[in-house]
């Protein structure tokens, strides 16, 4: 009798001492280069970097949620039809990320810098915009874009 008790016993015991199933990893969507940008300052060229470009609701809805990286110099660009505020949050940003709002006249007028990722806060510009630059977290203080700059950006 003792031997089914023992048996039972043990599965019970290496059950509970099992780790959890295991979380599914997150897809990484891949970068897709639609563009380029370059930021400019007083007229002089900073630097080129490669966009990929969010200009329809459901490319600006998701951003660059599900990204775990993107390549060095490389961004997304959201497009809008008009000048407008616009808020963003992180909520499912694995990534920290620079935000530039950007003015239809291309002015960079506010910078989130070091956006916190998961954060459901939302994240405004200080005037109506009718651009949003996102990078990697860092960038604005690696290449120092300030606001005020502006930026250039044409599609492949």
């Amino acid at each position: 009798m003792r031997t089914p008790f023992l048996l039972t016993f043990v599965l019970f015991l290496a059950a509970c001492g099992s780790d959890p199933a295991p979380t599914p990893p997150v897809e990484n969507i891949p970068f897709r280069k639609d563009g380029t940008l370059t930021f400019l300052r007083d007229g002089a060229s900073l630097l080129t970097i490669d966009i990929e470009m969010a200009a329809d609701d459901s490319s600006r809805t998701r951003g660059l949620m599900q990204r775990t990286s993107l390549p060095d110099r490389s961004g997304m660009l959201f497009l809008f039809d008009q000048e407008s505020m616009q808020g963003f949050w992180m909520g499912n940003t694995q990534l920290s990320l620079d935000l530039f709002f950007v003015r239809a006249d291309s002015e960079i007028v506010t910078i989130h810098r070091y956006a916190r990722p998961l954060s459901e806060a939302t994240l405004a510009p200080e005037a109506p915009i009718q651009y949003v630059v996102e990078t990697e977290a860092g960038f604005a203080d690696t290449y120092g874009i300030i606001e005020g700059d502006r930026i250039r950006w044409q599609r492949e």
